[in-house]
């Protein structure tokens, strides 16, 4: 990595501040060819913050005042030679510095080339580097914390303590191998053999995390569906806490579909109020239709809405009867009006669904029951506690329970009394497998897809 990268760091458009990245052999030569200091600074020293003038070196014409910092290898993001530059929040201002920055002497970096950079130069391991772009994305402050605690190395930490674990194991099938007749060396193997199953446990718990970890990266889709008129807009609006979709007592008022985000209980859920099903009136409506029911069969939840002032209709039954292949739970809405809808009716119908619940979208009455039963079923179980230690992407879990069926089988070769070296084998091929999470034993093929997912400057 001879080569001096350069980004824009910052998101595009205009703001007040803008950040330009250089990262590499020739930060330090960049910026003095085209920063001129406000004042004499014999030079500059690393992690300082100075205030000057960008100019074209051409030129001598003054670009942008501007704040930048040096910061020196090894203790910079990509453990080389970083130079960052604080621009006025001008699209154009960054542009023009940013071609000043490489006519001096870099090349545009590409997609996540900085966080590359900071792993080929072992300044975090792969996990974290991941988590860095989790961090970014996260949309809540559970997917917050869970991102930062992967980039803080509790993964990589966790992992490293295992794969520590196993190589004790090796070491000791390894002995009884060099020492076949030793009693001393064959007498360890059922040790061996009951370690590798706490790890192999701690492996699956580890495993088990990854669902929990992908729903709060990258939330969930919920589907808001009904006939028309028993207020579903109502209860977008609700959950919201803001009026997002027109409300009105004609049927048919909602003809496109409104999304938003909303985070319940550090879950970050997607919200679409869809138009009422019923049978299309016309060309139009049964286009619209035939959109919502494609929204539906794309949802992770689906919440179905019944109007509790009136009695169960046939398209009420139609939409219940389709989202039974889906995870859906019934709200029955309008509480705040006398009890029309038969209870009894619908429990006889449907006795295997969890019971619905009853809400007042006008009111508010019963939307924190509703948001409890939401979160519940999105995580049907696979709340993790309070850990912070959590499996985020599917590569990982791959890996880990790669990682635990060699070592299962590994152990299954002890207790059966085969040659320790065929478990040996097995536990090597695990460690390699273990390997993944951090990088260590990862392709260039497999890096170039990670990063390639990164942002332009990070």
């Amino acid at each position: 990595m001879e080569d001096t990268i350069a980004a824009i760091a910052t998101p595009p458009g205009t703001g007040a501040i803008g950040i330009i990245r250089v990262s590499g052999p020739k930060s330090g030569d960049i910026a003095s060819l085209i920063f001129r200091p406000s004042s004499k600074t014999g030079g500059l020293h690393s992690h300082r913050l100075y205030h000057g003038d960008i100019i074209s070196p051409d030129t001598g014409r003054v670009i942008d005042e501007v704040l930048i910092s040096f910061m020196m290898k090894p203790h910079s993001y990509t453990g080389e030679d970083i130079l960052e530059i604080n621009c006025h929040g001008s699209a154009f201002i960054l542009q023009s510095v940013l071609s000043e920055v490489i006519k001096a002497g870099a090349r545009l970096a590409k997609r996540g080339e900085f966080t590359e950079r900071a792993f080929l130069n072992d300044r975090i391991d792969l996990s974290q580097a991941e988590a860095v772009a989790e961090t970014i994305m996260a949309q809540t402050d559970r997917a917050l914390d869970l991102a930062v605690s992967r980039l803080k190395g509790d993964l990589a930490g966790r992992i490293e303590t295992l794969r520590n674990a196993i190589i004790d194991i090796l070491a000791i099938l390894e002995t009884s191998i060099d020492f076949s007749d030793d009693d001393v060396a064959l007498g360890s193997l059922p040790t061996a053999a009951e370690d590798i199953t706490v790890i192999v446990d701690e492996l699956s718990r580890l495993a088990l995390t990854y669902g929990e970890g992908k729903i709060y990266r990258d939330g969930v889709n919920a589907v808001i569906a009904g006939r028309p008129n028993v207020g579903k807009s109502s209860l977008l609006n609700r959950l919201l806490g803001e009026k997002r979709a027109i409300v009105t007592a004609m049927p048919g008022t909602t003809r496109d579909f409104i999304e938003e985000t909303i985070s319940i209980k550090g879950v970050p859920v997607k919200l679409t109020d869809t138009a009422g099903l019923r049978e299309p009136q016309n060309i139009a409506e049964k286009e619209g239709v035939d959109l919502v029911w494609e929204k539906l069969s794309q949802a992770d939840v689906v919440i179905v809405v019944i109007d509790g002032s009136e009695r169960l209709t046939r398209e009420d039954i139609d939409v219940i009867e389709w989202c039974k292949t889906k995870k859906f739970f019934l709200v029955i809405n309008k509480a705040d009006l006398p009890h029309v809808l038969d209870g009894n009716e619908l429990a006889g119908l449907y006795p295997d669904i969890m019971p619905p619940i009853w809400i007042s979208a006008k009111h508010g009455d019963g939307i924190p029951a509703l948001k409890d039963a939401i979160h519940s079923l999105v995580l049907n179980g696979s709340e993790c506690g309070h850990t912070l230690t959590v499996v985020s992407n599917i590569r990982q879990k791959m890996a880990i329970e790669k990682t635990r069926d060699l070592l299962s089988k590994a152990g299954d070769g002890i207790r059966q009394g085969l040659s320790p070296e065929f478990s040996a084998l097995d536990i090597r091929q695990a460690l390699e497998s273990l390997g993944e999470v951090a990088g260590e034993t990862v392709t260039e093929e497999i890096l170039e897809r990670i990063f390639s997912t990164f942002c332009i400057g990070k």
